[in-house]
């Protein structure tokens, strides 16, 4: 689950304006994107392209959203630092990785011919994408950004795994729920909503 490639054949160039780039293309072109940017055993890119995501997402949020963390020793400065690094260093790659892992085991009974474990990584990192923005703290960007992920998810498990939209719609839910529903708080965000259209 851990492997990387030096030089890998496809996959993603390094540095800033590859990321930047990736992430232009995985938003206006993930078709192309999938086909061609995901390559076996090279997560380092997809994951590195995550943490970026959730570096910017945390810091929009850092700075909008009042009491977004604990203040540690009366220094906001010192907890925006603190905070950041342990989402960006720590829970990130935790946490996309064992999103991965359950993908890998949802994908056994309905992907006969599934791509491997690295690039089930990179499809969950670089649909992440849209939710840059995520630290908005308003309830209906954050519900979109959050389905428009969940959405880059099961195009990217169709194109990447060969499935038909729906077992990629099956196989993505769980882990498309966890890592923008709750993740990205998108879930939090729905339910906002539902209660100032007062269905619930």
């Amino acid at each position: 689950m851990t492997q990387w490639t030096e030089n890998p054949e496809g996959g993603r160039d390094r540095g800033p304006v590859a990321l930047a780039r990736a992430w232009v293309e995985v938003l206006v072109r993930p078709g192309r994107f999938f086909e061609t940017g995901v390559a076996p055993g090279d997560q380092a890119p997809g994951l590195v392209f995550a943490m970026v995501v959730v570096l910017f997402e945390e810091a929009i949020r850092f700075a909008l959203v009042s009491d977004a963390y604990p203040v540690v020793a009366e220094s906001e400065a010192l907890s925006a630092v603190l905070w950041l690094a342990v989402a960006v260093l720590l829970v990130t790659p935790a946490a996309l990785h064992l999103i991965a892992a359950l993908q890998t085991l949802v994908l056994i009974p309905l992907a006969n011919e599934r791509a491997g474990v690295s690039e089930t990584v990179q499809i969950i990192g670089y649909a992440s994408a849209p939710c840059l923005f995520a630290g908005i703290p308003d309830p209906r960007l954050r519900a979109i950004l959050g389905l428009w992920a969940a959405t880059l998810l099961v195009f990217g498990l169709m194109i990447v795994h060969g499935l038909h939209w729906k077992r990629a719609a099956l196989a993505g839910a769980i882990p498309a729920s966890l890592a923008f529903g709750l993740g990205f708080r998108a879930f939090h965000a729905i339910g906002v909503l539902l209660r100032q259209w007062y269905i619930i």
